[in-house]
């Protein structure tokens, strides 16, 4: 028996309902950095509704704020602080930074030394591995390294992209900051109507779990980083505040961050006294394990919590999808997915599946 008329028209309307659905995905991969930059601006809205709200609910001289005030006041102290920022950390951190990239070439020379020396001293004991072999290995491993720091850098290069996608986010996180509600109410439209208050939930859930995240992560750049900064100057150690913005900054990456700012301080003190380096992996090991053990438990309670396993994948995935910024975000990313699959697969759907 054939297909009556109105049935043709459902199966019409689940193809083009599929299809819709496909091409939706399509479009949206097709413009995930551009979606990348909506969630950043997302994070630093967060983070300001947060700071805007502790305003209102506190009272300055006894009077409440309200929260036009309050969004002022937390403009321009951002404002009033970025501008100390650049006017006082970065011309000095750039000026640094420079030197830095100019010690790359000594940096490999003294180390190529000391391979090469140590290749002589092993060559006396063992005639099957001549020092002509480790400098064939320097040799082939020289154009690779330089390969690794001229693509570390080129990451800073970009600036006119860099400084257009940042005035985005900095205007898309003023517009969220002045009109939550307005953005809000206009994602719960995407969600059927039976469960736009369910999903209102989530986005509350999601906002705190973002939160405590930001807080979390911000006193343990800063620990860090002032850490950083102290166990240096104590060894004399050069360029000491290029090294501690750097240790701060790469602490936002987790499982790779920590290792890679242990880099840039051994380089210099390789040109200057070889045994500050065993001083400083003492030292960034001392920082590590205290910032592991006590700071984060301590500071970050209420964060949700991620296995290490998990960190990572969502670490190389987020990555190989978005690039730097995917890496930088990986984290905070993470936390939202999993807010969500809990919520929503776990507690909605297969919890409550009889």
């Amino acid at each position: 028996m054939g297909m009556n008329f109105s049935d043709k028209l459902v199966n019409l309307g689940r193809w083009i309902g599929l299809s819709s659905l496909v091409i939706s995905g399509y479009v949206l991969w097709e413009i995930r950095q551009f979606l990348l930059l909506i969630f950043t601006a997302i994070i630093f809205s967060t983070a300001l509704n947060r700071l805007i709200k502790w305003l209102e609910n506190s009272k300055i001289i006894g009077i409440k704020v309200k929260r036009k005030i309050a969004i002022v006041i937390c403009l321009f102290g951002i404002l009033l602080l970025t501008t100390i920022f650049f006017v006082l950390i970065v011309p000095p951190f750039i000026e640094q930074f420079e030197k830095l990239i100019e010690l790359i070439p000594n940096v490999w020379e003294r180390l190529q030394l000391i391979l090469l020396t140590l290749g002589e001293k092993e060559s006396r004991f063992d005639l099957l591995n001549p020092p002509q072999s480790l400098g064939n290995f320097i040799e082939h491993l020289q154009p690779l390294l330089t390969q690794i720091f001229k693509n570390f850098f080129a990451v800073f290069s970009n600036s006119v992209n860099a400084i257009i996608q940042a005035l985005f986010v900095l205007v898309l996180t003023i517009m969220m900051v002045v009109n939550p509600q307005g953005y809000r109410r206009s994602f719960l439209i995407l969600f059927p109507s039976f469960y736009r208050r369910r999903a209102d939930e989530i986005i509350n859930l999601t906002e705190i779990a973002l939160g405590n995240w930001l807080t979390g992560i911000t006193i343990n750049c800063l620990f860090i980083g002032t850490l950083s900064g102290v166990g240096l100057l104590i060894l004399q150690v050069k360029l000491v505040l290029v090294h501690a913005l750097l240790a701060g900054l790469l602490n936002l990456i987790p499982n790779i961050g920590p290792a890679a700012s242990v880099i840039f301080p051994i380089m210099v003190a390789i040109l200057d006294d070889p045994w500050k380096i065993w001083a400083i992996l003492i030292w960034y090991f001392i920082i590590q394990n205290i910032e592991s053990y006590w700071l984060t438990p301590t500071v970050m309670a209420k964060q949700v919590s991620l296995l290490p396993a998990v960190t990572l994948m969502a670490q190389i995935f987020f990555a190989q999808s978005f690039g730097l910024l995917g890496l930088l975000l990986a984290l905070p990313l993470a936390v939202v997915a999993k807010t969500w699959i809990e919520e929503v697969l776990f507690k909605d759907i297969l919890d409550t599946w009889i």
